[in-house]
């Protein structure tokens, strides 16, 4: 089955968004890497080296930096001195608990020293909700991660240190108003735990890897599909993250979007093609079989995308449903 979703062409290169690999301290239900404790793989310094020569070639705006727990990952702080060095702005995808973690005592302080902009998942301001998504003893670590970062100016009005939440909704649903939601956390963050922060990004979960294979499990996978499909709003078209980002798996090959990364969706360009067999929407539970991106960091320093096809599937909708979804939160 041939997705119908929108084809859709990439503009210039702002954002280059690398996966650093699959090791992380957590292992959450909503994560769609499938990351863990026992993960191993990681990008080595070669390909670290060639994203520090992609954002110097391309005059990249951001690096954004993901993983697992990025943080985790040997050459994490090689890569994001280097980049501040060339004034690119560098976001951390950061779980919070790792800034507790033993070996990461400075960690908080090594972000605010760099002016490293962090980007934190806490998908609930409540202890019950965060525990039952991300594992017991999370919330309370999570929490112990805000008060450091907020005692070293991250977060406050003035602070030229930014600090955004991450929202994503505990099941198979459409996150909520985003606009609400952020000043209930205030709120409530604010009352219980003297937290601040400057925004709150809400996210769709999208039904692949592991989230994807609990929704089939539980026999949701095909009502959360129409759900996505009957909540599909084209004006979030022109925000959707792929047409100004690319995606750096660990071993360095090159993807849309990061979703399309772990399906092993290859850029469109690589193949002349658009719309993706769906695999009769099997990306819930597996990657979709085909060959892997056939680009690599190595072609950028070639290669300008501009104006490549975009790959498309079905789980695409998920970006563009309700409010829509980016990597920075609701669209509209």
């Amino acid at each position: 089955m041939v997705s119908n979703f929108p084809a859709l062409t990439r503009s210039k290169l702002e954002i280059l968004q690398v996966n650093l690999g699959y090791t992380c301290n957590l292992s959450c239900t909503h994560c769609h890497v499938n990351a863990g404790p026992k993960r191993t793989e990681q990008m080595d310094k070669a390909n670290i080296d060639l994203v520090i020569e992609i954002l110097k070639q391309h005059k990249v705006e951001t690096l954004d930096l993901t993983g697992g727990a990025p943080e985790l990952m040997p050459h994490f702080r090689y890569l994001v001195k280097a980049a501040r060095e060339l004034g690119v702005t560098v976001i951390d995808r950061c779980n919070l608990t790792i800034l507790n973690e033993p070996g990461q005592e400075d960690l908080a302080q090594f972000l605010a020293d760099n002016h490293v902009e962090v980007v934190a998942s806490l998908p609930c301001y409540s202890e019950d909700n965060v525990d039952a998504q991300r594992g017991k003893g999370v919330f309370e670590s999570s929490i112990e991660g805000l008060q450091k970062l907020n005692q070293l100016g991250y977060g406050k009005d003035d602070s030229t240190l930014p600090l955004n939440l991450v929202y994503n909704p505990g099941g198979a649903f459409l996150p909520p108003g985003q606009v609400e939601l952020e000043a209930a956390y205030k709120e409530e963050l604010g009352a219980e735990h003297n937290i601040q922060f400057n925004n709150l990004f809400t996210i769709t979960n999208m039904p692949i890897s592991r989230f994807g294979a609990v929704l089939l499990a539980q026999g949701e996978f095909y009502d959360y599909m129409n759900l996505l499909k009957n909540s599909y709003s084209p004006a979030n078209l022109a925000g959707v993250m792929c047409l100004n980002t690319v995606s750096v798996g660990w071993e360095g090959n090159l993807y849309d979007c990061d979703f399309n990364q772990m399906l092993e969706i290859p850029l469109s360009g690589s193949h002349g093609i658009n719309n993706i067999e769906s695999a009769r929407h099997v990306e819930g539970a597996n990657k979709i079989k085909g060959d892997k991106s056939s680009y690599h960091l190595s072609d950028l320093l070639s290669s300008d995308l501009n104006g490549f096809p975009i790959a498309v599937a079905d789980h695409c909708y998920g970006c563009t449903a309700g409010q829509g979804s980016s990597c920075g939160g609701a669209i509209d």
